[in-house]
């Protein structure tokens, strides 16, 4: 059985990223900085290791002959109000983890055949109506630097004749948790309403689909690489906003401003309004068959 390592595997993303890879027979390992937790949501997993990025320790060993690195962990965007202390942890987060595990597969005889690590369509900051392949320029802003510096880190990979996939991930859109969570109860109150202008393009994706983009770049030889990894769907943040309440049945008649998603969310909230009309031609080029389309099969499947 081929063995996988996975960081960051106990977040809503690695969760069903492990799930699904189990199924398919890969024996997967887990990096962790808190075994008793990955334990305790991960109990078919092959292997837990205590997983410190800061140094290289015995978890190098367990990197060897490995089919893939697969490397989601770095800590949660919207967890804290931004400062300057926040924005480090943020960055070091990525970067240090993903240059030592690098650093790590440097030092393997047998080393693993692809290192498929997150990014996201934060790469190109706010682009109004400019359609965006992975060629196209990094943004100016935080989160563009970001994830520029974090796929630069990535790539280095290849010197080693490892395959290397950067996942840009859009929007996820999961039962229950993020901006479903988050616009439910406005919505149910007959409060729900686009954020921003509703102008601004949201490159929304449903799980199952940022599940699947994950499985491609594990087992498409061909893929490598920056990926956009968001619906051909994609909308305007007032069609979204209209799609969900039409779903729940309730209007969508009001608009927060973006000076207001900035006072409650911090920095951080800028990024809830910007405008990202990212094209998905490379993913469907290569292959990848979407679950979730449309905007309205997706939210049914996750409103039900």
């Amino acid at each position: 059985m081929k063995k996988i390592i996975i960081t960051g595997a106990t977040g809503s993303i690695g969760q069903k990223l492990t799930k699904k890879l189990t199924e398919r027979g890969y024996n997967i390992v887990v990096f962790t900085r808190n075994s008793d937790n990955a334990q305790k949501k991960l109990s078919n997993v092959y292997k837990v290791v205590q997983w410190d990025y800061n140094h290289l320790q015995e978890w190098v060993n367990e990197l060897d002959n490995a089919a893939a690195v697969i490397h989601l962990a770095g800590a949660n965007l919207g967890a804290k109000r931004w400062n300057s202390e926040y924005k480090k942890q943020l960055y070091d987060s990525r970067i240090i983890s993903t240059r030592n595990l690098v650093e790590a597969i440097k030092s393997l005889e047998q080393k693993p055949k692809a290192f498929i690590c997150a990014s996201a369509v934060g790469y190109y900051g706010d682009r109004a109506d400019e359609i965006l392949k992975e060629d196209s320029t990094k943004g100016n802003d935080f989160l563009a630097k970001l994830c520029c510096d974090w796929e630069i880190e990535a790539k280095q990979v290849e010197q080693l004749g490892v395959r290397q996939v950067s996942v840009r991930n859009g929007l996820v859109l999961m039962k229950d948790e993020g901006v479903i969570k988050q616009l439910l109860l406005p919505f149910k109150f007959f409060l729900g309403g686009s954020l921003g202008n509703g102008k601004q393009w949201f490159p929304w994706i449903h799980i199952d689909d940022i599940v699947g983009i994950y499985m491609q770049s594990i087992e498409n030889e061909n893929l490598s690489g920056a990926i956009n990894a968001a619906s051909p769907g994609i909308v305007r943040m007032k069609e979204f906003a209209n799609t969900f309440g039409s779903i729940l049945k309730r209007p969508s008649f009001f608009s927060i401003p973006k000076f207001a998603v900035k006072i409650v969310a911090g920095e951080f909230g800028e990024y809830a309004v910007m405008s990202q009309r990212v094209s998905v031609e490379k993913i469907l080029n290569i292959g990848y068959k979407f679950k979730f389309e449309k905007l309205e099969k997706a939210l049914k499947d996750l409103l039900k």
